[in-house]
């Protein structure tokens, strides 16, 4: 095997990367995962992720978690509603269709991972700053100062990762739409108004532009998003203090100044926002920079992408699923013949991830847009 007496680091404890750890380490892999979160306590805030069959969930089966995954995971249904909280439409899954892609807390997705490695294998509190080659192994350097050696470097530490270059030299870029996600805690008690128009369901609504996503079971809180077109007046500094919840909250209230008090009342509920440009790291060039030892990129490090087709995390699990089996597997006489086979695969799959995710964007932006069409 490849990597016989060899080890690897893998820098990131995302869903992708703890993945690629679990599918290493069953096949006799040494492995050790490098992440700036402090402890496993760390709370990863964003919404829910679901996993497709057809890629994320073929990854959790090599490794062994699916079971696991469906027994966390909670499939949801859609309500659909205008602006007004009038209810358009409503869709529940159903015996068939339960674990086509049920909603699961990154918390909870997170635990599920790390529970399925050797303990120890995560390295808290190391926040990769710099790669250097030296004596032929990887030298991996870390803000705290402190320093380790790998042999094969695969980097899965997100769309902003500062050890990108050692790989490629393209930048991420905006892609003009703003998502400004909120957190309301025991929503059944803090906006029950809006609690119950989403009837246990995932609501969507969309009217002149701007879209509203919720979900209300994410471990308690009910996390949203607001999606809109980037102004125009924020096109050189984004006139909003992100650090004053007030300030968001009244934003997002005069931005939605039509919709109904159901609305209103969820955004005076928030108990935090964040705010978020989407951005992507394009994908229409070569990686062809010179690479002095085995490294390489996966998940959001390697294909950045807005959320708008539910791709992102699911393509990264593809990415873990086949370089693992590259790697590992035999079929190649070295690690950069097995490397560069990955790549190739993942330089199409994630490249039409990515257009779907643009051409949804585009649409979604348009006025008259209505959300009927991306529900199956």
């Amino acid at each position: 095997m490849l990597l016989r007496n060899k080890n690897v680091a893998v820098i990131g404890a995302g869903p992708v990367g703890l993945t690629m750890a679990r599918l290493l380490q069953q096949n006799g892999v040494e492995v050790t995962v490098y992440e700036r979160d402090k402890d496993p306590q760390a709370r990863i805030w964003g919404g829910t992720l679901d996993l497709h069959k057809d890629s994320g969930q073929q990854a959790l089966k090599k490794a062994g978690l699916l079971q696991t995954y469906y027994a966390k995971a909670m499939p949801m249904g859609v309500t659909m509603a205008d602006e007004q909280g009038k209810v358009l439409f409503t869709k529940t899954p159903t015996p068939e269709t339960q674990f086509d892609n049920p909603e699961i807390n990154r918390n909870d997705l997170r635990t599920i991972l790390l529970s399925s490695l050797t303990e120890g294998t995560v390295a808290w509190d190391k926040n990769t700053i710099g790669l250097e080659g030296h004596c032929g192994k990887w030298l991996l350097h870390f803000e705290n100062q402190h320093t380790k050696t790998a042999d094969l470097v695969i980097v899965a530490n997100g769309g902003m990762s500062k050890v990108r270059h050692y790989v490629t030299d393209i930048q991420a870029q905006e892609t003009g739409t703003v998502i400004i996600q909120g957190d309301v805690p025991q929503p059944e008690i803090n906006c029950p108004e809006f609690y119950k128009l989403c009837n246990g369901n995932r609501l969507m609504a969309a009217y002149q532009g701007n879209l509203l996503v919720a979900n209300p079971y994410n471990n308690g809180v009910l996390t949203y998003g607001v999606i809109f077109k980037k102004p125009e007046e924020w096109a050189h500094a984004y006139e909003l203090d992100f650090q004053r919840r007030d300030s968001i909250c009244a934003f997002l209230s005069n931005r939605l100044s039509d919709w109904d008090d159901r609305y209103q009342r969820l955004l005076s509920a928030t108990s935090a926002f964040w705010v978020l440009p989407t951005k992507k790291l394009p994908l229409n060039k070569p990686w062809n920079k010179a690479r002095p030892l085995p490294i390489t990129l996966i998940g959001d490090a390697a294909h950045l992408m807005p959320p708008f087709a539910g791709k992102g995390v699911n393509t990264g699990l593809m990415d873990a699923l086949i370089l693992s089996e590259n790697v590992t597997s035999g079929k190649y006489k070295t690690i950069e013949a097995a490397i560069s086979n990955y790549e190739q695969q993942m330089l199409v799959y994630a490249a039409a991830a990515q257009l779907e995710s643009a051409n949804n964007e585009i649409e979604m932006r348009q006025p008259d847009f209505s959300f009927q069409r991306f529900i199956h």
